[in-house]
């Protein structure tokens, strides 16, 4: 994401599983019963203990310009401890009816810190280690003010663009809404005919549905988070081609602005190809594409395979190149952030940074920006930063300056602490070591001890992710 978004992230509350029994051994994050959340550091009561998704499936039909929809989320999961009952993140959707393995199953509606909690008791309860099936049929409107932050944008034709990040999936459609419980999806979009539906993943095909509209069918076979949802109904065209090693690029633009974004959307196959190479890894999906919308929007975020983008950035394209500088950073976020998750939103320097830090290479190698430049800056700023928000390994909210610049010059300063190739080794390593899964800060440190056999990487770099003071530069003893 970047920085800009800062201001609509919200936190999101969640009930704990009540327990039929002493639970199992639980991994980590996994709550006891009667606790909150799952233990996340910044935002404690966020997500559901007790089970885990494999996979989510929603049908969701949209009206424009009433903004009316109807929903039904079935979901594939497995019980990680006997549950009683269990919870979904939920936030001013009006459900109407929530089955349990094809049984009806008792249901309650609650508060939650910023959303609310959809608590479901299904009959005779459930057992440790297995699988079952949940179909929640909801309604709604997307104008409806919710309890936490909006996770709806509004365009001016009537349609709209899902802005998730960090825990507004639940406005669309019951989730359980952490980091750590990412599933594989697939979607149904329904629309009226003259609509185009997107979402993430793969287009398998369109087919009529009742009164007029279509339904588009969309599959994602690798896990996400559900914070990336990306999904819209809007009047857009899809613009298609193919990036490195047969990647299906994809991207949604207004359908009367085709001329002024297919050059735009047509270099992403360039920057994808230089990411690779300069990473040392494949792109990790099979499908990418840009979202542009027409207005409602003014950040850019990274849903996965499908970056979104408010047209403010593009403004100024047919005179400056800057504009690909926020392409290459969401773009990099899909290797960091999408693929490699981090396991709590206190690690979420990992995604930013090297978000911020490859965007500033592609500008240096582009000749539009110093990098050595920006890293003085942000270097200079950062130790004052530390104190009142956090060092980067450690902020107190999430949207600054630390887990974005800051984050940045730490991998510059293990760049030149370690030397390119090293450095280049150990990024190569994260990406591939902990692909499609979670992983945090004390893994990014046991990582670089490993890739280099260097122990003192360890305390190096606790100093520059959790201390309170600017550690010095390497390599530059003039920095302060």
């Amino acid at each position: 994401m970047t920085r800009t978004v800062r201001a609509a992230i919200a936190t999101a509350a969640a009930l704990a599983v009540v327990a039929l029994a002493a639970p199992a051994q639980a991994h980590p994050f996994d709550p006891k019963p009667g606790s909150d959340g799952v233990g996340d550091p910044l935002f404690p009561t966020l997500g559901n203990g007790g089970y885990d998704v494999r996979h989510y499936d929603l049908s969701f039909g949209f009206t424009p310009m009433t903004y009316d929809f109807t929903g039904t989320m079935k979901i594939s999961a497995k019980a990680t401890q006997d549950l009683s009952s269990f919870n979904l993140d939920i936030d001013s959707l009006a459900i109407e009816s929530v089955k349990v393995d094809g049984e009806d199953a008792g249901f309650a509606v609650s508060p939650g810190r910023s959303g609310q909690e959809l608590t479901v008791t299904p009959a005779g309860g459930l057992h440790d280690n297995t699988p079952f099936e949940v179909a929640v049929t909801y309604h709604g409107n997307g104008k409806t003010k919710p309890i936490g932050a909006p996770g709806w944008r509004y365009m001016s034709d009537g349609g709209f663009a899902s802005a998730a990040q960090s825990s507004r999936a639940d406005t669309f459609a019951p989730v359980n809404d952490t980091t750590m419980d990412k599933a594989t999806w697939t979607f149904h979009l329904t629309a009226p005919d003259g609509w185009t539906p997107g979402a993430n993943g793969t287009l398998t095909g369109t087919r009529p549905a009742a009164e007029g509209r279509t339904t588009s069918d969309f599959r994602l076979n690798v896990p996400m988070a559900s914070e990336l949802l990306g999904i819209s109904v809007e009047k857009q065209t899809v613009l298609t081609g193919e990036g490195p090693h047969g990647v299906r690029l994809r991207h949604y633009v207004p359908e009367d602005q085709v001329a002024t974004y297919r050059p735009i959307v047509e270099q992403t196959g360039d920057q994808i190809a230089w990411l690779e190479k300069t990473l040392g890894v494949r792109f990790p999906f099979d499908t990418y594409g840009m979202q542009i919308v027409r207005d409602g929007y003014s950040d850019a975020l990274e849903n996965q395979t499908l970056s979104l983008f408010g047209p403010g950035w593009f403004k100024n394209a047919s005179t400056s190149t800057t504009y690909t500088n926020v392409m290459v950073h969401e773009m990099t976020h899909q290797w960091f952030g999408d693929s490699v998750t981090p396991t709590t939103w206190q690690s979420a320097w990992l995604n930013e940074g090297p978000a911020v830090y490859y965007a500033a290479l592609w500008a240096d190698q582009q000749g539009t920006a110093s990098m050595e430049d920006k890293m003085r800056t942000a270097y200079g700023k950062l130790d004052a930063v530390r104190k009142t928000d956090g060092p980067p390994g450690l902020p107190t909210a999430l949207g600054g300056f630390n887990i974005y610049d800051g984050a940045a010059v730490t991998l510059y300063a293990l760049n030149q602490q370690v030397g390119q190739d090293r450095f280049d080794a150990i990024m190569k390593s994260w990406l591939t070591k902990h692909r499609h899964a979670n992983a945090d800060s004390q893994d990014f440190i046991d990582n670089a001890v490993n890739v280099t056999h260097d122990p003192s990487l360890r305390p190096f770099l606790e100093d520059w992710l959790f201390s309170k003071d600017n550690p010095p530069m390497p390599g530059h003893p003039d920095w302060s």
